[in-house]
Parts: structure tokens; sequence; C-alpha cells
């Protein structure tokens, strides 16, 4: 591709078979060589506009212009791309640099079930690129990696020379890697310059000035309306007065004089006409005078601390890892109150220490929420149903949480597939309803947009109950842990958690 390439979107179109409106309406925007970020809440089309791009999903109108050959990466990571074990065995200098610059191994295709989630995702990222699309379309990107594979990643990804479409809620990879953002909010799409900082402070500009426009049209509006009122009063009053009704046929001078207020009345009534127009004018600039509606967010999640001495104790011992590799640990004890990170590089084990600490869990499941890392598409859509059939008053709880936390219950609803975030505010807040004592979050960041993030961080500050987090994202885990675990990793890729 060119660097003079580009594609085109005109007219772009979409709506789910069984929605009431467009998830994307009429949109029409030109990608150049580099990345555009693409941004707006769980469930506003982010995944859907990047597989119109790629051509993995059909418009319902519109069309795509100038894509050749195109990739498209998804957030699930469930499966091995098609094309992995070419690419591993690819010995060419290129793909060698590749998977060295991403430390992709070539037994990869081998153990891509006991692989992490963040290893999966390098895999599947360096796999697209080294297919060298024209156009690749990257959903979420950084979703499970931790520091060092992130730096890898940004690194391999600055190095496309193609068009690039990128969802992610890593504000500084988009700040460095985007020329442009697309912000969702459907139907509506609106494009700015820059990455996310830049876009996002020229968005916010654009909505204050729209809101001082409209407020602007609304108070001329309301003046003219009044002031055609008063004079539609006064006209009406003038109108009685100079009625003939009830004078003498002969009396010629009364007659006359009427006739001269009439011939007054005739230029009065064509400023009034005038008035009406104005009125009706500025009705009209009122009307297209929109401005984006703004959802309010923000959840405090209920919990109580239980009254069981502890919320687990797991004795010290050593877990298999897959292969040779193992995980040894002290014995750890969780409080009822305690808020504890696990860190550590991907593949370390934190993911498989939660499951053995779920096995010797002391608090009822009910009281348990727990969010996994990655939810299979079958247990989404399994959940989404069951949501469905809930009773009205509990439905409109769950509902009124999930927009809470920025998105929207009727397009949640009208989904064939919720996004994994939708599917994670789901979990949380059916979870929410049973009052919990313990809340597990592997990843909990992952997927979800930046206004859920914070409202997720704020809620959690609050709840009273024992938290207990897998986390690549240092300001989150800042603000809500109070003690860490670490898991090292020594030569022989063998784990041991040191608690701090």
């Amino acid at each position: 591709m060119s660097s003079s390439s580009l594609v085109a979107l005109r007219d772009l179109t979409f709506i789910h078979d069984a929605a009431s409106e467009p998830l994307i309406s009429g949109l029409s925007v030109h990608l150049p060589v580099g990345f555009t970020g693409v941004v707006g809440a769980n469930g506003a089309g982010k995944t859907t506009l990047l597989r119109l791009v790629t051509a993995t999903l059909a418009p319902s109108s519109g069309t795509v212009d100038g894509v050749g050959h195109a990739v498209y990466c998804e957030q699930r990571t469930d499966s091995p791309p098609a094309a992995l074990v070419r690419f591993v065995e690819d010995w060419d200098s290129d793909a060698f640099a590749l998977r060295g610059r991403l430390e992709i191994e070539p037994d990869f295709v081998k153990r891509w079930d006991s692989l992490s989630h963040g290893e999966r995702k390098r895999a599947q990222i360096g796999c697209a690129l080294w297919q060298h699309p024209d156009v690749l379309a990257i959903d979420e990107p950084t979703n499970h990696i931790d520091a060092r594979a992130r730096d890898l990643l940004c690194d391999a990804l600055a190095r496309f020379q193609g068009v690039g479409l990128i969802v992610s809620h890593d504000r500084d990879l988009l700040d460095s890697l985007c020329t442009q953002c697309i912000w969702l909010e459907p139907p509506n799409a609106n494009v700015y310059a820059g990455g996310f900082t830049q876009s996002r402070a020229q968005r916010q500009s654009d909505h204050d000035t729209a809101v001082a426009e409209r407020k602007k049209a609304m108070q001329t509006h309301r003046a003219l309306e009044r002031e055609l009122a008063q004079r539609r009063e006064r006209a009406a009053g003038e109108s009685a007065r100079r009625s003939k009704r009830g004078i003498a046929r002969h009396d010629s001078d009364a007659r006359e004089k009427i006739d001269r207020a009439r011939v007054t009345d005739g230029k009065s009534g064509a400023a009034l006409r005038q008035l009406a127009g104005r009125a009706a004018q500025a009705r009209a600039r009122l009307d297209t005078a929109r401005v984006d509606k703004v959802y309010e967010t923000g959840i405090w999640l209920p919990g109580s601390r239980s009254r069981r001495a502890k919320l687990f104790d797991l004795a010290a011992g050593v877990t298999a890892l897959g292969d040779t590799r193992v995980l040894r640990h002290p014995r750890l004890t969780m409080m009822p109150d305690d808020r504890i990170a696990i860190t550590g590089i991907n593949g370390a084990g934190k993911s498989t220490l939660l499951q053995s600490i779920a096995a010797v869990v002391n608090v009822p499941p009910a009281h348990v929420i727990t969010l996994p890392q990655e939810i299979p598409a079958s247990v989404a859509i399994r959940l989404l149903d069951e949501v469905r059939t809930l009773p009205a008053r509990e439905l409109g709880h769950v509902m009124n949480v999930v927009s809470r936390l920025g998105s929207r219950p009727q397009r949640l609803l009208e989904s064939a597939l919720p996004s994994p975030g939708e599917i994670r505010k789901l979990l949380l807040a059916m979870g929410m309803a049973r009052v919990p004592h313990l809340i597990v979050m592997d990843e909990p960041t992952n997927h979800l947009d930046l206004p859920s993030i914070e409202a997720l961080e704020s809620a959690l500050v609050d709840c009273p109950c024992g938290l207990l987090l897998v986390s690549h994202d240092q300001r989150f885990l800042g603000r809500l842990a109070r003690v860490r675990w670490h898991i090292d990793v020594d030569r022989e890729r063998n784990s041991v958690l040191i608690p701090a």
C-alpha cells in the first residue's frame, strides 16, 4: 500500500437484525496510513466497526472502499490464529525478527491451552503483523499483557506501515500511535484529530460549544415566543375595539376613524407576521442545535464484612503450571477486609493461583463475585439469556447498574452476543444483588471502556468486603490494594510467590 493510499467509509450504516435503531448510521470517514483509534462505551459498536472495515461483517448499507488484504485481531484469544503454525515455522529474517521482538516461542502452538492470555495476545498480533496486511484492525491489544510485553507490542505496532484501526482502553497507547480517533455514540460518530488526549479535549470543546449554542438558541426562541404572544394578545384586543359592529350606519366620522386605524392594523399585522417568522426560524435553529446526551455514570457497590475469621487459608504448596514448570507459594491467608493485589509477568501463574484459592474459599458462593479474565462466547450468550428472563424488578436493578457503568441496556438486551466488556458488567451487576463478602477479579480493567473503569474504581474503594485482584493496571491497583503478593520467575521459568 502506498503512503498516499487510504480507506474510505461512505455512508456506512449497520443495524442488528433484532435492534430497534441503527448501531452505526451514515458514517463517512477516510482512514489514512497509520492508526485511527476507535473510542466509545462498551456496546457502542467499536468491534462492529472493525469487522465492517475488514469485511468480516457486511454493512446494512454504504460501502468500504480501498481495502486490500485485511486482518482482524479480535479481543478473544480462545483459539490460536489460523496462520500461527506457518508463522512460527517461517525462518525468513522478517518473521524471525518479529518473533524475537514479541518473544514468541516455537512451541506456542503446542502449548496454546496452557499459555497465559498475554502470551496468546502477543502471538495473535505477531501473526497478524507477519502477514503484512494493507489494513490491520486490532481489538484491545494490551489486554492481559504485562508492562514489558506492552512495550514490545507498542514497538511492533509502531513499525506497521499500512492502515490501522485500534480499539483500546489504554490511553497512552492511543496517544502514541493514533493520528485521529473516531468517537462512537450510537447511532452517531465523530472524528477528531490526534490520539485519545487531544481528541477528547476537542470533543469536550465541541460539546461545550454545542451546549452554549443550544442555550443561546433556547433563550432567543423563548424571548421571541413571549413577544409574539404579547403582540397577538394586544392585536386581539385592538381588533375587538375597532369593530364597526354596533356603530350607526349614518355615523360616518366613527366609521372613517376605524378605517384609518385598520390601515395601521395592516402594518402591525405585517410586523406580527414577520415576528412569527423569526420565532419559527429560532425554533428551527433550536431543533438543529443538537447536543449529545451525557449519561450519568458511577455505582455504589454494596457489600458487608464477612463474620468468618478468614475468607480463605491456602496451605503452602507447589502447583503445576504446565510442562515442567511449577509455582511455589507459602501459606496464604485472607482476612475479611483484606485488599490484596497479585502481580507478576505473563505466564507467572497468577490465574492458576486464583484457581487454587477458589478451591478453599470459606465464603458461601452466593456472596462471592468472580470476574475471570475471559468469558467464552457460549457462556456470555447463556448469561444474557438468563438476564432476559429475570423478574421485572430484578432486571431493572441489573440494567440500572449496567447503565451506570456506561452501557445502554436496550442495546445490550437486543444484542445477539454481548461484547466482552458488557458481559463483565452483567456479571458485576448480578453479583451486586447478592451483597458480596469477597470480590475476586482477574484483569478487571480488560475490555472495559475508560468511564467504566473509573466507575468501578470508585465503587470498589467504598466497598467494605474483601478484595482480591490480579491486574497489570498499576493505577487501578494503587488506588485499591493494600497488600501485594508478587510472583517472580527464575531462570528455569519456575515461579515463586513472595508476599510483600
